[in-house]
């Protein structure tokens, strides 16, 4: 007889899985780590803050469950839960270079960031998936997307970093939210009542038939455990977010003005033929992006083929520099992606580039540094984004990123314009030190104040509101900075038309970041402004964690 997993709340579903009488549970109910930041908006917060740790063995194997309880805030990441995972995954990691063999398990049932929580979310999601990419060099991670909630947002993202995708056929698996993209871009692109079109698009069978998950299975307790032995069992393979020119290659090869079907994605997928690239038109359209991509690289030509991504290696401070930067191109082959946001073409681009980079310096003694100038309004919003896996171009990038800091290369990111939701995650946030302008156009959140306010139910001047309570739902950069991400908060610059000594001030600044920049993203928990207000809880569940660690 079957017993459902898909039933089971977070804590039932990781007991399942582990064996009987070997776990423990890290961080529960009764350590009574709550959110500070829900109650202030009369929201009552949860004793686990929806994040449930166990820590046993899975077939005799030492292994720490990760479980989202999806009932709770839609599974939605905000500080204590993000950093519940976070500081599991470092825990874990950690063991794996000491040499013991721990096997890390991450159940999905999320829809992204908690909104409640917003810039706390983005920035801790990126810290889970830095995490992931280091420890796929020592164990599978594998990820579990059961149904009920599913998998959006910056956490789909992270979920396409994992070694190992299970899932359920009643599951869904994508970036944007249907609810989202109706916002953003219309019913016409993408009708949110239409079930059908929802899992012929994002479901399990649909994820599975052009291979953006590994295994689909019955809703089985059972069927889940021998799937994760499979994964553990199987012989290492080039992880997805790396399999750059062949995920190149479909979406060149792609149409991108009409609305494609599985059937179109599975014949191309079919065919290995390698063929040439589209006409790629360039309106040069302007932005803050590409005035300061200029301004750095003495107007450099880009290396991209593609003209929404700038690439330029030069001489920074008398190193060898990679300025990298997304761009609004009014001719983008695909539109939803014209104003600058991060699409299918553009996070593939960015890891071409960035892992061709490792790769020429490899074996050199000074290896050149990482520059992302970031000015990305969002991710790009449509039915054929999420056909094709969006969230896999996204979390292709951040994978080159955190590669790239695994490697040796300084990684930076200067915010000269805005930084939203995913396209951030995929273009900057995988930065050991971040930049920015003090500039009032800036904003840096998850979305967009309409799509914020019909996720959570909220008039935008409620929305608007509860910015003031807490300050990780604003949108400005001063309220940014006070949450610790931020070495230096530029003062004084003219953002749209910088003069000389603009560029020399920021330059200045810049330089000072590549030359504390170093391998990790933790510096961002010990800023003054961090330590003082912006990442208490964040520190604070990792000192928990550690204490209990063992």
């Amino acid at each position: 007889m079957r017993t459902s997993f898909i039933e089971l709340k977070g804590r039932e579903r990781a007991e399942a899985l582990l064996d009987t009488g070997s776990f423990r549970e890290l961080l529960g109910p009764f350590d009574q780590l709550e959110s500070p930041h829900l109650a202030p908006q009369g929201i009552v917060p949860e004793s686990d803050d929806g994040m449930v740790i166990l820590k046993g063995q899975l077939n005799g194997q030492d292994a720490v469950v990760l479980s989202i309880e999806g009932a709770f805030q839609g599974g939605g990441i905000g500080e204590v839960c993000g950093s519940k995972i976070a500081g599991a995954l470092e825990r874990v990691l950690a063991d794996n270079k000491n040499g013991k063999k721990v096997v890390p398990v991450i159940i999905f049932d999320t829809g992204g960031v908690r909104l409640q929580e917003a810039n706390y979310g983005l920035l801790i999601i990126s810290e889970i998936q830095s995490a992931i990419v280091a420890l796929r060099e020592f164990v599978p991670v594998i990820g579990l997307i059961p149904g009920n909630v599913g998998c959006f947002g910056g956490m789909s993202i992270t979920a396409a970093l994992c070694t190992e995708l299970i899932m359920t056929n009643t599951a869904r698996f994508g970036f944007n939210g249907p609810e989202v993209i109706e916002q953003e871009a219309g019913v016409e692109e993408f009708n949110s009542r239409d079930r059908r079109l929802i899992w012929d698009t994002i479901g399990g069978n649909a994820r599975a038939e052009i291979g953006l998950i590994d295994q689909l299975i019955a809703d089985d307790v059972d069927t889940f455990k021998a799937a994760i032995q499979t994964a553990i069992d199987k012989t290492p393979t080039t992880p997805r977010t790396q399999q750059i020119d062949r995920y190149l290659s479909l979406i060149n090869r792609l149409d991108p003005k009409v609305r494609n079907t599985r059937e179109t994605v599975l014949s191309l997928l079919a065919d290995p033929t390698t063929a040439a690239l589209p006409e790629m038109k360039d309106a040069k359209t302007p932005s803050r992006g590409r005035t300061w991509f200029n301004a750095f690289t003495g107007n450099a030509a880009s290396l991209s083929y593609l003209p929404s991504v700038l690439v330029a290696n030069v001489e920074f401070n008398n190193k060898p520099t990679m300025f990298l930067a997304v761009v609004p191109n009014a001719d983008n082959r695909y539109q939803r992606a014209g104003k600058g946001e991060v699409g299918l073409q553009e996070g593939w681009v960015l890891a071409k580039y960035i892992r061709e980079a490792i790769e020429e310096d490899k074996d050199k003694a000074v290896k050149r540094n990482l520059v992302a100038l970031i000015d990305v309004p969002s991710q790009a919003y449509g039915y054929n984004e999420e056909l094709l896996g969006l969230h896999y171009s996204c979390a292709a990038s951040a994978d080159a990123y955190a590669t790239a800091r695994l490697a040796g290369h300084t990684v930076t990111g200067i915010i000269v314009g805005n930084a939203i939701s995913g396209a951030f995650l995929t273009h900057g946030l995988q930065s050991s030190r971040l930049i920015a302008l003090n500039d009032k156009e800036i904003n840096v959140q998850a979305m967009s104040k309409q799509s914020a306010a019909r996720i959570t139910k909220r008039t935008i001047a409620e929305l608007e509101e509860a910015t003031k309570k807490v300050p990780a739902m604003a949108y400005d950069i001063n309220n940014y900075y006070t949450l610790g991400a931020l070495e230096e908060l530029i003062e004084g610059v003219n953002a749209d038309a910088p003069a000389a000594s603009d560029v020399q001030k920021v330059g200045a600044e810049l330089a000072k970041a590549i030359d504390a920049a170093d391998g990790t993203l933790s510096r961002r928990l010990q800023t003054v402004p961090a330590l003082k207000h912006g990442r208490v809880y964040s520190n604070l569940v990792r000192e928990k964690l550690a204490a209990q660690w063992n």
